[in-house]
């Protein structure tokens, strides 16, 4: 891993001085906001959490604790994005509404603190996939340093081991609005259904996975390495009655495994 891409990072965060994190408690934002800890100092580090229907409240939980480990202070917001027809419209601009109150609501909060810059864990990968999130963060201004560093997912899973990070090895985790197909309106009952299945799997040992709902059809996304624990008859079973309690009426497996982005597949973003 290149030392040169580690000063890099250090050298943007300091030259923002002081910052509010846009912090999940995922691999990304929490290296970022360890390293703006390093850079700046506790005092000019802000994470700012975001208390969503598309994002479980375990995951909420974990990332104030992992804020606290770092010693950081942290402040929690609550987005109000189903109020906006454009995202439960669901559209494949999705997550630029999102983004939209999410980073409205996080610019006014460092606002008030006294903080110039806002900035969110997005790395170099993203830029390989359709992200119209991005335009959001354009036009508040929002900062992506582990980005601008060209820091892989990869690189920063390494320099998460070498901080001691226990989230070095997290399952990637997104909103779970993207596990509704663009074009089927989203509803909070309907991510509640699915947050509460990706609970139940990864209780039952599964890492890295997704529920994607189609209707009454649940498609289950894991690992390639875990395909063969899921066809085992008693976890079979397990899964089917779980998922037919949650309303699903036929419950599948994907046979590609898991890939993020996978409601992506079948267009291009400028179709």
């Amino acid at each position: 891993m290149s030392k040169e891409k580690e000063n890099k990072l250090k050298t943007v965060l300091t030259a923002l001085g002081k910052v509010l994190v846009a912090f999940s408690g995922g691999v990304d934002s929490t290296y970022l906001l360890y390293a703006a800890k390093e850079a700046l100092g506790k005092d000019n580090v802000l994470a700012c959490i975001a208390e969503s229907p598309t994002y479980p409240m375990e995951e909420v939980e974990d990332a104030i604790r992992v804020a606290d480990e770092l010693g950081v202070r942290v402040r929690q917001i609550v987005t109000e994005e189903f109020s906006d027809e454009n995202f439960v419209a669901n559209s494949r601009e999705r997550c630029y509404f999102c983004k939209k109150e999410l980073f409205a609501k996080m610019k006014q909060l460092a606002q008030e603190n006294g903080i110039s810059w806002v900035v969110d864990g997005s790395n170099a990968d993203d830029l390989n996939d359709f992200r119209p999130g991005s335009r959001a963060k354009e036009e508040f201004g929002v900062r992506s340093p582990l980005q601008e560093a060209e820091l892989t997912k990869k690189e920063i899973r390494e320099l998460s081991k070498a901080a001691g990070l226990r989230t070095w090895d997290k399952p990637s985790m997104a909103c779970l609005a993207s596990r509704i197909p663009y074009g089927t309106r989203l509803d909070e009952a309907v991510l509640k259904m699915v947050g509460t299945g990706e609970k139940f799997l990864k209780a039952m040992g599964f890492g890295q996975l997704r529920v994607r709902h189609h209707n009454q059809i649940a498609r289950i996304e894991v690992d390639n390495d875990t395909v063969g624990q899921v066809l085992v008859k008693k976890t079979m079973d397990q899964i089917v009655k779980k998922f037919e309690e949650l309303g699903y009426l036929y419950v599948t497996l994907d046979l590609k495994g898991y890939r993020s982005g996978s409601m992506n597949e079948g267009f291009t973003p400028n179709e």
